[in-house]
């Protein structure tokens, strides 16, 4: 699969990273065909977090890549940590022991990239700096990132962080494009104008931080998928229109839709479908026109002014 590096790293990722979130849902036979259809596919990078079924996707994932250290050195592990049971914590002791958890659960000496999931209120940047330069001296983490932040809240961290924050996992699809279309109407009077994450898109640009959209084919907050619902009828017209012209399904323009932005993310996928999977990763072949990613954008009921 094609790939790109990491934000301003040296790691070079494939373009389409597998979601590990609903991993625990598959037998143990299940899991280990899925986990190695994705690598015959060439997706190698696999996102958790320290959440995802209380820790059991992680200990699954584990069992199914059957992790050893030839293996290991076949993937590029990212995992989340920060949120708790009705709280997120970015203290040093709970970053530290967090890690060393996700590692004991993965099996494996040390991670590629470590996210914050949720920011925390109550974030010190000082400690979260602490605990970024423990696990880079005992080799334990590689590189480092964050997920759902806006600039200011990345600024704040960056004002004791020293390591290169590398990627920014955010909500992005065609259904909530917000990120993308709040762009259009600058200083406009209407709903779409309002800027509702300070502008995240271009300062990832701006500071060679790479999204990561997360449920790139979900509408509202996981209220369902937009792909063949009877809500969308004109954005999945036009999405299988444009599929036909590249012999391709709605799935792959879909997730062409993303890859095609000069952003250069990397979307996660959520299925544990391995056909699906496919479907994903071939969207890394299809190079959608500026005409037709603007009727894909417009099809969904965004607006231009």
């Amino acid at each position: 699969m094609r790939s790109i590096p990491l934000g301003n790293s040296t790691l070079q990722v494939p373009v389409v990273a597998v979601g590990c979130m609903r991993l625990n849902s598959l037998d143990a036979a299940q899991a280990q065909r899925f986990v190695q259809g994705a690598l015959d596919l060439g997706a190698n990078f696999f996102d958790h977090a320290d959440i995802y079924g209380g820790g059991e996707c992680e200990s699954v994932f584990a069992d199914a890549v059957g992790m050893s250290p030839s293996v290991r050195e076949r993937l590029i592990l990212q995992s989340k940590c920060g949120v708790r049971p009705g709280m997120f914590d970015f203290s040093r002791e709970h970053i530290l022991a967090s890690v060393d958890a996700i590692l004991g659960r993965l099996r494996t000496d040390y991670l590629d990239v470590l996210l914050l999931h949720r920011p925390d209120a109550l974030v010190e940047p000082d400690e979260v700096a602490a605990a970024f330069d423990q696990l880079e001296r005992e080799g334990k983490v590689r590189h480092f990132g964050v997920s759902n932040q806006n600039p200011r809240q990345i600024e704040l961290l960056k004002k004791s962080v020293r390591q290169p924050l590398v990627a920014n996992q955010l909500q992005l699809s065609i259904t909530n494009a917000t990120m993308i279309t709040a762009g259009f109407n600058v200083n406009m009077e209407n709903d779409a104008a309002v800027n509702r994450d300070g502008g995240v898109l271009d300062y990832c640009r701006l500071h060679d931080i790479t999204v990561q959209p997360w449920s790139p084919f979900q509408f509202g907050f996981f209220e369902g998928v937009f792909l063949n619902h009877p809500k969308f009828p004109e954005l999945n017209a036009t999405l299988d229109r444009i599929a036909a012209q590249h012999g391709v399904n709605s799935t792959t323009i879909a997730m062409a839709w993303l890859l095609r932005h000069p952003a250069h993310m990397q979307p996660v996928t959520g299925t544990t479908n391995l056909e699906r999977l496919g479907d994903c990763v071939r969207a890394a072949d299809v190079h959608l026109t500026r005409e037709d990613w603007y009727a894909v954008l417009l099809a969904a009921g965004n607006t231009l002014p």
